[in-house]
């Protein structure tokens, strides 16, 4: 048997599995802001879950890198990242916007964008080109519309995020919608529905609400705290409420899980008390008008707030 040299060896067993045919080649990474969109694209579910996309619609989640409509504050968020962040941080290896990969733009799209983490870098330059050109131009149509095409949908936390101990629980079917039951599904790309575990459960939430600050990253910040103060404060004191049952339930805003920008929400998170007394101040003969306001704002919310 005539020896076979070491390379011919190394390459028959990373082909092996291949020209067997047991194996699965890996599946290609987005290497664009439209591969990435397409991916995870979960315009079918409107057809038969109209209400929940249009209360989502109306959220933040719909817009998470954009920001509010009126004004784009989350896209101007991610270049004061860049400008005041990255690029002064000596060690990050970002000089200007074209050397931002998606290990850099994570620090924020960690929470605004966690699909990112499946993509090339190309997405992120992509991202960033795009972000700068909305600055330049905030009334530039395709440009709004290409940033509210990247955001949190149903198949970020139906099916993504729906599994959190991958190990014990495995690892999101592409295929497969997570949510309360299990069954066939209507829909020819996703015909299966799996319970999980964590959909009603505020760690689900928590995994972008978070603990505090993200020590994966290579440069941790600190933005979202939200779960760490409902998990290490609401709930030893006695708390039982889940993260889903205030900002979905209670509220009445489904899938909108608005925050401070809903009335309905500062109804339920805080108790406002104002006392007001109006006096006029005497200095010899000059009357001066003097108010007194006493205001007393109690936390019914079951975390701290603000967040971050």
């Amino acid at each position: 048997m005539k020896k076979i040299c070491k390379q011919t060896l190394a390459a028959l067993c990373l082909l092996g599995p291949f020209l067997l045919g047991t194996g699965q080649a890996e599946e290609q990474k987005p290497r664009t802001i439209a591969e990435l969109v397409a991916k995870y694209d979960s315009s079918s579910c409107v057809d038969c879950h109209m209400n929940e996309y249009e209360q989502w619609h109306k959220s933040l989640h719909a817009r998470s890198i954009f920001g509010p409509l009126e004004v784009g504050r989350t896209a101007a968020t991610f270049i004061t990242t860049i400008e005041n962040g990255l690029k002064e941080w000596p060690y990050s290896g970002v000089n200007d916007p074209e050397d931002v990969g998606v290990k850099h733009l994570m620090v924020c799209a960690k929470c605004h964008l966690p699909q990112l983490q499946d993509a090339e870098d190309s997405v992120a330059k992509e991202i960033v080109q795009n972000l700068y050109a909305f600055a330049e131009d905030p009334y530039d149509e395709e440009i709004r519309d290409t940033l509210l095409s990247l955001n949190i949908n149903c198949l970020v936390c139906h099916n993504r995020n729906a599994i959190t101990h991958k190990w014990t629980d495995g690892y999101p079917d592409p295929k497969t919608v997570y949510g309360s039951k299990s069954g066939a599904h209507e829909d020819p790309l996703y015909p299966t529905m799996q319970e999980s575990k964590i959909m009603g459960e505020s760690i689900l939430c928590g995994q972008c609400h978070g603990l505090g600050p993200n020590f994966e990253l290579d440069n941790p910040t600190q933005c979202a705290t939200l779960y760490g103060s409902h998990l290490f404060a609401y709930i030893p004191d006695g708390g039982t409420q889940t993260c889903q049952e205030c900002h979905m339930r209670r509220s009445g805003l489904g899938h909108d899980m608005q925050a401070y920008r809903s009335p309905e929400m500062v109804k339920m998170a805080l108790d406002i008390d104002v006392e007001a007394n109006a006096f006029q101040w005497r200095d010899v003969n000059t009357m001066t008008p003097v108010a007194n306001v006493l205001v007393e704002i109690t936390n019914k919310a079951g975390h701290a707030i603000p967040d971050g």
